[in-house]
């Protein structure tokens, strides 16, 4: 009977596991990475001064054998472990446990440009002098190349005295790797090693070494020496420089093959802002989260506090609205446009038709004649086969001809490379409606050019029609004065604010397409395995290369204003900016060859020279953004999570996102109702904003201008004019907004303006209708 028993028992256990319960269970025990945030204030009396041991004591109310992989003492207080989904609801409940947080994966958004945003003319005003030799800027990336010519120290004074980094050492990397320009760096694998296993060093190195190539084009993007005949292949001639050539490199490498992991992030923040940097520089990104839970919003905050500007990518999701990344206010979120350099590769047809596009290839094979000319798509049995994935072409079909392939799913340059095993000569990539008219330059492994949607259309028509199609390509080398620019590229990802609609971004667009930099010596320029060249600077695109230009010229304002706040550094950047050529047209949109808006561009294009004397600036301190997290309704811990502290929101003050001092405006008003008898509700709704405004250049009387594309709000600006007398003084100034109703997704845009005959402090408006 017993025996009986048991035998029903395993049958109900197999039964169950059939059912999915077993599997529950399982999962439910599978072990994952968490970072735990603990209550400073709430350490037990028995803890005092020994908070790694609270720490420890807390983990071990919950798991005898976990252990702790980071502690977390200046950007966040706390650690990170790993322990199973269960053990983690248990501890969330724990005295002085803020929130347990599962780990995320965030992914990296992947010469000329001084001269175009104006450096050269005037870098002696602000890159020479003493104080931007003290600047530090720090890099979350892949690492660094520290051979790369970008990083030597000639000239360059002694390392800072209030510097505290170090220089790790590795596979192929040692402390005498760092100079007085590259003065650290560091190397963060633990959360990358627990969620995927070890470092696999035959792949790439346990060590700050960088052997990807984007964190050494970043860090030389933001602060690179100074580099004569630099170029990739011959393209992009001439010096190349980063935008703060005196400031310092301190590099962080967080970012893996198998990607980039919160703990180890926060762990490079928090060794970061112990170390003494001055701007955080960080070409990544993840989902969308509040951000009490964002692990890159809570380390920026801390560093906002430290007086650290956190420059950010907005990731390459575009040109879809709500796909930004890095939205909290205290990070500068920088979107990507082109440059006045371009790389002119046409596809000459048959018929005697030539269509523009862009190329980097430079290799002995070239096409000296017309050859036949196959749709991908026609040299396949694979229904993805247009596409040139690996593995799809025909090589009996596509032998010795020019393949004309589309864009989409495989990386650009994996697709020639693909054409190039099959046997093609060359390479025609067709842009979709996904991508327009952006072009982007490779430096292909066969001769290729790529071409926008409409010309890809038309060159399909052709192979489609005529019965022998043949094609070659010309190759053009470097071309500048490119107009118009910039424009915004198509793949820089586009507002509304998804997260806080009250807060617009991005904050501002920077170049981002097309940029040369340093670049890593043990990889080829397009990172394919079988690409065996090395070059010492590439060219590559993505918010990625914005952002580190925004870091640099952060960099620059800080050398040049030491006593600015990340804030007011920020404003300076964003008030100067221009939104229009210089014939009056607005900035393009390069994704539909219309007029951009401030959900493209935020408050427009960096202007370095003119953010260096901007006049005015919206400042902010960390009062301000703790009663903005209480305008958000965050509660207790929520905050704390961010501020490290206790803080209590006033339950007799009235906070409203609209009072946050922040340099642009966005307001979302609600669409009008119908209620059950048809009637409907469109009363005017009325909005106040009220901003204060700090003089930062000379005394002055600043009156306003309004600027709006629509009559369907009413904008007024209370007082008009404003007075300063002395540096530092405060005014404050209120607009109300009154709108009647519109349809839902209903989106129109405006501009103030601030004017004293020399500066103009402008700062965009967004309206929206849900």
């Amino acid at each position: 009977m017993r025996m009986r028993k048991m035998m029903m028992g395993s049958l109900m256990l197999v039964l169950l596991c059939l059912l999915g319960s077993c599997r529950a269970s399982v999962v439910s025990q599978e072990k994952k990475t968490y970072i735990v945030h603990m209550a400073k204030s709430q350490i037990p009396e028995a803890f005092e001064g020994r908070h790694q041991d609270w720490y420890r004591s807390s983990l071990r109310s919950v798991s005898a054998a976990a252990e702790m992989m980071y502690t977390y003492a200046n950007v966040a207080h706390g650690y990170s472990t790993r322990m199973t989904a269960s053990q983690a609801e248990d501890l969330s409940t724990r005295p002085g446990i803020l929130n347990v947080v599962p780990e995320s994966r965030y992914e990296l958004h992947t010469t000329r440009t001084p001269l175009f945003l104006g450096l050269d003319s005037n870098a002696e005003d602000y890159t020479e002098s003493e104080s931007a030799s003290e600047v530090v800027i720090g890099v979350l990336d892949t690492g660094v190349w520290p051979e790369s010519r970008s990083f030597h120290d000639s000239g360059m004074g002694p390392i800072p005295g209030s510097w505290k980094g170090a220089c790790d050492s590795g596979t192929n990397f040692n402390a005498s790797s760092c100079n007085r320009k590259l003065i650290g760096a560091r190397f963060f694998s633990k959360g990358y090693e627990a969620a995927l296993g070890p470092v696999d060093e035959t792949r790439e190195s346990r060590s700050p070494r960088d052997d990807d190539g984007h964190g050494t084009h970043t860090s030389s993007t933001a602060a690179g020496s100074a580099v004569a005949d630099a170029s990739l292949l011959g393209y992009a001639s001439g010096t190349a420089r980063g935008m703060a050539t005196r400031a310092r490199v301190a590099a962080y490498k967080v970012c893996w093959q198998g990607g980039c992991f919160s703990s180890d992030i926060l762990a490079a923040m928090d060794a970061a802002v112990a170390d003494g940097v001055d701007v955080l520089s960080m070409s990544l990104g993840g989902g969308t989260a509040d951000y009490y839970r964002d692990s890159v919003a809570v380390g920026a905050f801390a560093a906002m506090e430290k007086g650290i500007v956190v420059s950010c990518s907005a990731g390459n999701a575009g040109p879809s609205a709500y796909s930004l990344s890095n939205l909290a206010p205290w990070i500068v979120t920088v979107g990507a446009g082109t440059i006045d350099r371009d790389f002119p590769a046409f596809a000459s047809l048959g018929n005697g038709r030539n269509y523009s596009g862009v190329s980097l290839y430079r290799g002995d094979a070239v096409l000296s004649s017309l050859l036949p000319i196959v749709y991908a798509g026609n040299a396949t049995n694979m229904t993805n086969g247009n596409l040139c994935m690996t593995g799809t072409l025909i090589p009996e079909r596509v032998a010795g001809k020019v393949v004309l392939c589309d864009r989409g799913v495989n990386p650009r340059v994996q697709k020639g490379a693909v054409v190039k095993a099959a046997g093609g000569a060359g390479m025609i990539l067709a842009n979709t409606e996904a991508n327009g008219e952006e072009l982007v330059a490779d430096a292909h492994l066969l001769p290729a050019t790529a071409v926008g949607q409409k010309s890809g259309d038309a060159i399909k028509q052709y192979v489609f029609t005529d019965p022998n199609p043949t094609a070659t390509i010309l190759f053009e080398g470097t071309k500048v004065g490119v107009q118009p620019s910039p424009v915004v590229a198509a793949f820089s990802s586009r507002g509304p604010n998804g997260l806080t609609p009250e807060i617009l971004k991005p904050d501002m667009i920077a170049p981002g397409v097309n940029i040369l930099a340093g670049w890593a010596g043990n990889v080829g320029p397009t990172g394919l395995a079988t690409d065996t060249r090395r070059v010492g600077f590439n060219i590559i695109s993505g918010t990625s290369m914005s952002c580190p230009h925004v870091s640099g010229l952060s960099g620059l304002l800080k050398g040049a204003h030491p006593d600015w706040s990340p804030a007011a550094i920020k404003s300076a950047l964003m008030t100067t900016a221009y939104i229009s050529y210089k014939d009056g047209k607005q900035i393009e949109d390069i994704s539909t060859g219309l007029p951009s808006t401030p959900f493209d561009y935020g408050a427009g294009h960096v202007d370095p020279v003119s953010a260096l004397d901007p006049g005015l600036v919206y400042d902010l301190t960390v009062d301000d953004y703790l009663g903005f997290l209480c305008a958000l309704n965050y509660g207790p811990s929520q905050i704390n999570t961010l501020a490290r502290r206790n803080y209590t929101c006033d339950a007799s003050k009235k906070y409203s996102i609209g009072d946050f001092n922040y340099p642009s405006f966005s307001v979302a008003f609600k669409t009008a109702t119908q209620g059950g008898d048809n009637t409907t509700t469109s009363g005017p709704t009325m909005v106040k904003y009220t901003r204060t405004l700090t003089n930062v250049g000379t005394p002055g009387t600043y009156k306003v201008t309004i600027k709006s594309e629509s009559q369907a709000v009413k904008i007024e600006v209370e007082p008009d004019t404003l007075s300063f007398s002395k540096p530092n003084e405060k005014q404050s100034y209120t607009v109300t907004f009154t709108a009647g109703s519109m349809p839902s997704s209903t989106n129109s845009f405006a501009r103030i303006e601030w004017l004293d005959g020399q500066h103009v402090v402008g700062s965009p408006v967004a309206f929206s209708w849900t």
